[in-house]
């Protein structure tokens, strides 16, 4: 049964990582559904999030490898600073900050208080507004080319925001990007690329403490599930920014609205623990 657990929560790490709408949260709720009723865990999380970050490595590799080459010869001299690929390289770096910091700091209340279902349900209505509010009152004029370094600094705190499940990586990010008048397309690309040194970090620390600390599910099912929600997550990137680039965001508010409500009735009725 594990097997076959293992394989539904990878699905939904994948549909739902790249989408505004919180793939820890899904994680979260999916789990108290299944024959144990219990919450795959922080670790478990982080583990298969490697997947779906691979899978942005894969479909980016071009972008990435233009980025990196940039960067390391921006440190030479052989690139200038001001080159859009070596920019982008510091830009990633300084947003990666805040949330490896905060991280660190909020450990324990991310593996613990932070996962209680109340507080998801709240995250999930509260910044499914937010996100509401940033589509409408936004700009959509900015493209990647006019990234400031105090734009990503403060993508980078909008980030780190996503420790709690509920609020979304890609929706906090991307939320920042529309309220500082950013295109759909170039806040998803920007949110996509962010999230490769956190989710990478996170993910391999967590892999190296499962080693010591077993939770619900083994190594090879976990190591299923990751693999599972790199194929998914790969076809749902591609999905995601065609979307984006002609449509708002409106069908995603309107579901984190009504997951939360649900949530909260589901909890308030005692069908589900917090």
């Amino acid at each position: 049964m594990n097997w076959l657990e293992a394989i539904l929560l990878g699905l939904v790490q994948g549909l739902t990582e790249f989408l505004p709408i919180s793939s820890s949260a899904h994680l979260r709720i999916v789990g108290e559904f299944l024959p144990g009723a219990a919450d795959p865990g922080a670790a478990f999380t982080a583990i298969t999030q490697l997947g779906t970050e691979t899978a942005v490595v894969v479909y980016f590799w071009r972008d990435i490898v233009n980025i990196v080459k940039a960067w390391f010869g921006s440190l030479t001299g052989k690139v200038p600073r001001n080159d859009p690929d070596a920019r982008m390289g510091w830009l990633v770096i300084i947003g990666s900050i805040p949330i490896g910091v905060l991280g660190l700091l909020f450990q324990d209340q991310i593996e613990s208080t932070f996962r209680s279902l109340w507080i998801v349900a709240t995250m999930l209505i509260v910044f499914g507004l937010f996100l509401a509010v940033a589509d409408s009152i936004g700009s959509h004029t900015r493209t990647l080319d006019k990234l400031t370094y105090k734009h990503g600094i403060l993508y980078g705190l909008a980030q780190a925001l996503a420790l709690m499940p509920g609020v979304s990586r890609s929706g906090g990010t991307i939320t920042a990007g529309l309220l500082m008048g950013y295109t759909r397309g170039a806040a998803a690309r920007y949110s996509f690329l962010l999230a490769i040194p956190a989710v990478f970090a996170s993910g391999l620390y967590q892999l190296a403490k499962s080693f010591g600390e077993p939770g619900p599910y083994g190594l090879g099912e976990t190591a299923l599930a990751t693999a599972v929600a790199f194929g998914v997550g790969f076809v749902i990137i591609g999905w995601f920014l065609k979307y984006v680039s002609t449509r708002s965001y409106r069908l995603f508010v309107w579901y984190r609205i009504g997951l939360g409500t649900l949530l909260f009735v589901l909890l308030g009725f005692g069908i589900i623990n917090a």
